[in-house]
C-alpha cells in the first residue's frame, strides 16, 4: 500500500515562509492568514509529523534543522507545481517542452531573439523562459530545478551537471567616453591606481582582474562601490561615476552605442570560458534540455559567443 504524505500544499507553503520570516505576525501576513491561524497550522504540522519544528522565543520562531530541510523540499515542490501548471497551459498552445534559462550574474539578453529564431527552426515545439531571479546563484538554482539550463563562466563545481563550452570571452575595462584613459586600448595595473572602481563582488576570483592584473602589479583602484547588477554598473560608468571590469559580450551593446568605452585588461588580456550547463540525467526532460544546449553551443560557435546583435 502506498504511503500518503502527511502534509499538504498549505503546510509546505507555510514552512517555506517561516524559514525566511521567523516572526509570527510577518509570516502570517505574507500567508494571508491571522497569527492565531498560523500558530494552529504549526501545531497541526508538528502533530502530524510528531516532530517539534520550532523553538518559541517570545514572538519569534527559531527553526530547527528539520524546518530548514523541509523548506528546501517545499520550495522545490512548489516550484515544480507552478511549472507543471504553466507547462500544461503551454501544451494547449502546442509547446512540447519549455526550458528555463538563466545567465550567471548578467541579465543581458540582447542575443536571445536571434537564438530563439534558430531554436524555432531546429526545435519548433520547444520554448524558452528566462528566469532572471536565478542569476545570482545559477548552479544552486539548476540543482533545485528552478532553471534547466544555465550559462556560467570560469571554474565551478561540476558535480551532477553536463557541460558544453560555448565560447571564450575577454574581460573589458570599461569607462565613460570622456575618461582620461579612453584612448588606451590596453589597461595595465599602473593605469588603475586611484580610479573609482565599481565591482559586482569583492570576492577575488583566481581567473579575474584582481588576481591577474591588480595583485601581480601591486596596483589597486579605489573600491568605491559594490553593485550586484552588472547592467546597473554600465549605467553608472556611462554617467561618469566610475570604471569597472565586465564580460565583453554583455557590454557589447553599450560599447556599440558609444555610451561607454572598453579596453583590454592587461597586455595579455584575460579571457574567461563560458559554458552551458544542464542537470545530468537520462529522462525525457533531460534529453530536451540537452538538445537546446546543443543548439545553443552550435549557434555560439557560428557567432563566437553571445555578443551577436
Amino acid at each position: 500500500m502506498t504511503t500518503r504524505p502527511k502534509l499538504d500544499a498549505r503546510h509546505l507553503e507555510m514552512i517555506a515562509v517561516l524559514a525566511e520570516v521567523p516572526r509570527v505576525t510577518e509570516a502570517a501576513q505574507r500567508l494571508g492568514i491571522t497569527p492565531s491561524a498560523l500558530s494552529h497550522r504549526i501545531r497541526e504540522v508538528e502533530r502530524r509529523l510528531d516532530v517539534p519544528l520550532f523553538l518559541r522565543i517570545r514572538k519569534r520562531l527559531q527553526p530547527t534543522p528539520a524546518v530548514n530541510y523541509l523548506a528546501q523540499v517545499a520550495r522545490r515542490l512548489i516550484a515544480e507545481q507552478v511549472r507543471a501548471e504553466e507547462d500544461v497551459r503551454r501544451m494547449a498552445r502546442g509547446v512540447r517542452h519549455v526550458v528555463r534559462v538563466s545567465v550567471e550574474s548578467y541579465s543581458a539578453y540582447h542575443w536571445l531573439p536571434a537564438f530563439l529564431r534558430r531554436l524555432k527552426e531546429e526545435e519548433p515545439d520547444f520554448g524558452i523562459e528566462v528566469v532572471a531571479s536565478a542569476s545570482r546563484d545559477t548552479l544552486a538554482n539548476l540543482h533545485e530545478r528552478t532553471v534547466d539550463l544555465i550559462i556560467v563562466s570560469g571554474e565551478f563545481n561540476r558535480a551532477g551537471v553536463e557541460l558544453q563550452c560555448l565560447f571564450h570571452d575577454p574581460l573589458s575595462f570599461i569607462m565613460p567616453p570622456e575618461h582620461r584613459l579612453a584612448n588606451k586600448t590596453i589597461i595595465e595595473g599602473a593605469d588603475v591606481v586611484g580610479e573609482h572602481f565599481i565591482t559586482y563582488t569583492r570576492e577575488p576570483a583566481p581567473d579575474r582582474e584582481y588576481a591577474r592584473l591588480f595583485r601581480p602589479s601591486n596596483s589597486y583602484p579605489n573600491w568605491s562601490e559594490t553593485v550586484e547588477v552588472p547592467e546597473a554598473i554600465v549605467e553608472l560608468v556611462a554617467a561618469g561615476l566610475g570604471t569597472s571590469v565586465l564580460a565583453s559580450w554583455a557590454i557589447s551593446s553599450a560599447v556599440k552605442n558609444g555610451r561607454i568605452v572598453a579596453a583590454q585588461v592587461g597586455k595579455g588580456g584575460i579571457s574567461i570560458p563560458w559554458y552551458a550547463a544542464i542537470r545530468a540525467g537520462n529522462s525525457f526532460e533531460d534529453d530536451c534540455n540537452r538538445r537546446v544546449m546543443d543548439v545553443l553551443a552550435n549557434w555560439c560557435a557560428e557567432r563566437d559567443g553571445l555578443s551577436y546583435l
